[in-house]
């Protein structure tokens, strides 16, 4: 597709070029979308994006792919009505978590801010090294920006080495690595042969 084919407001995309170069009938690329987002200041529906964009009603489910993957990548949220926002109008910071063994722990921003305080009913929905989108909700008694745990963009840990316990009929593996602090609980026919007390590698089949 020509540039010329496209509508003025679908010209003015800064990086038209470049999507031009990589497929034949081009969206608006992120970069535009997030500037769009920009401008409104506000929630923007899906139906409004796309008249904002002069979307056409074939270019629909493919716009609406585009704007999964920007979800997936914290680079555009969702409210409870299903309107698009930019993360940091929304006081939502993307980072990893970084667990502490006494069960509370962190969030590194990606952007190298700040660190926010997460108490530990928040890190009972994450593990050690798991990204997550955090809200910020204030300040803690020590003065640290707190927050809590609004999704789980991706999970680190697929396998973990611990202790197996077995205790009232429960087997559970206790993690060697003490920043991971909630025991992962083991499916009756998982033990595998191991035997209590026995340092096993579990792959966690459910995430908290």
């Amino acid at each position: 597709m020509s540039i010329s084919k496209l509508s003025a407001v679908r010209r003015r995309d800064p990086y038209l070029e470049r999507e031009l170069k990589t497929y034949d009938q081009p969206l608006p690329s992120r970069e535009y979308i997030l500037q769009i987002l920009e401008e409104q200041g506000k929630p923007v529906s899906f139906d409004a994006v796309c008249v904002l964009l002069d979307i056409q009603a074939h270019e629909l489910e493919l716009l609406q792919r585009r704007l999964r993957a920007m979800e997936r990548e914290a680079q555009v949220l969702r409210n409870r009505k299903g309107s698009y926002i930019l993360p940091e109008r929304a006081s939502l910071i993307a980072g990893r978590i970084e667990g502490h063994p006494d069960g509370y722990g962190f969030l590194v921003p990606d952007d190298a801010g700040e660190d926010l305080f997460l108490e530990a009913k928040q890190m009972s929905k994450v593990l050690h090294r798991d990204r997550a989108l955090v809200r910020v909700v204030g300040v803690d008694r020590k003065g640290r920006r707190e927050g809590v745990i609004v999704e789980v963009l991706e999970r680190a840990n697929r396998l973990v080495v611990g202790r197996l316990v077995v205790e009232h009929g429960i087997t559970l593996v206790v993690p060697e690595n003490r920043r991971i602090n909630q025991d992962i609980l083991v499916t009756p026919d998982g033990k595998g042969g191991a035997s209590s007390g026995a340092v096993v590698t579990v792959e966690i089949i459910e995430q908290p």
